[in-house]
């Protein structure tokens, strides 16, 4: 199975996976205009099996604590899938799939699997968990790095959404427990959609991206100059010890999410 860079194209639009850097979306071009800051960390990457920060990496399943490594001290952060090299189960013009087996020192075996499908007007991404013994707590989600401005230029993209309330974030930069009411911008913080992400990122004159999916949870994070991050998941930051999802034999964690777009 290969792990070389696989691309799909539909009408304008053409997206690239790399699945030798942790499966991300390395780029996405509409018309030829890339949306996604490029560079090796940046694109669109998933968040497994966890999203955020995990606290001092540490997560307690039943009476057993598991130690992450800390990747972001004092913390674990955003999973282990973004560093490892993903391969390629099947490609088509318009679709992808590929899978990633955990290991050590996540501490149980499973296999995650990423789907990508590219239309003239969106883009879907999906990832399935499945256990290969017993079940587990996990979590799953993307971080895509938007860029602020497309082709270097014109007005600054600007972020819309009515969030239902906002996790209120301590000085370790983790969600107390506290959900507050919504607070102005610069963000790195986690807000609740109790009916699904809805959020739209639109560039004035240019193009509007409009981020979805199913899950009540997205992080949005806009302190940095050359770009902007929409991230939905399943949970909250810290969420494998507060909210986690059990992937069970019977019972994977699936989600999605789908940005679709208009030219404007």
């Amino acid at each position: 199975m290969s792990t070389e860079d696989v691309t799909l194209t539909a009408g304008d639009a053409e997206v690239t996976v790399q699945p030798g850097n942790g499966c991300r979306i390395g780029s996405l071009r509409i018309d030829g205009v890339e949306l996604l800051r490029q560079g090796e960390r940046y694109g669109s990457f998933p968040m497994v099996p966890w999203c955020g920060r995990t606290e001092n990496g540490r997560f307690r399943d039943g009476a057993t604590v598991h130690q992450m490594p800390l990747n972001s001290p004092p913390h674990a952060i955003h999973g282990f899938a973004r560093d490892a090299r993903w391969r390629t189960a099947r490609t088509s013009k318009t679709e992808a799939v590929f899978t990633y087996d955990l290991a050590a020192p996540w501490p149980y075996p499973g296999r995650v699997t990423q789907i990508v499908e590219l239309t003239e007007e969106a883009l879907t991404l999906r990832l399935g968990i499945e256990t290969y013994g017993e079940s587990f707590p996990a979590q799953a989600g993307w971080h895509p790095w938007f860029n602020r401005s497309l082709d270097g230029g014109g007005e600054p993209v600007r972020i819309d959404f009515t969030p239902a309330w906002q996790e209120e974030r301590g000085d370790d930069h983790l969600p107390t427990g506290r959900r507050v009411d919504p607070r102005p911008g610069p963000w790195d913080d986690c807000f609740g959609m109790p009916d699904g992400v809805d959020v739209t990122l639109t560039w004035p004159g240019r193009l509007a991206v409009h981020v979805t999916s199913r899950e009540q949870w997205v992080v949005v994070y806009d302190e940095q100059e050359a770009a902007v991050c929409v991230e939905p998941q399943t949970g909250p930051p810290n969420g494998l010890n507060t909210a986690p999802r059990l992937v069970t034999p019977i019972e994977p964690l699936e989600t999605s999410t789908t940005w679709t777009w208009t030219r404007l």
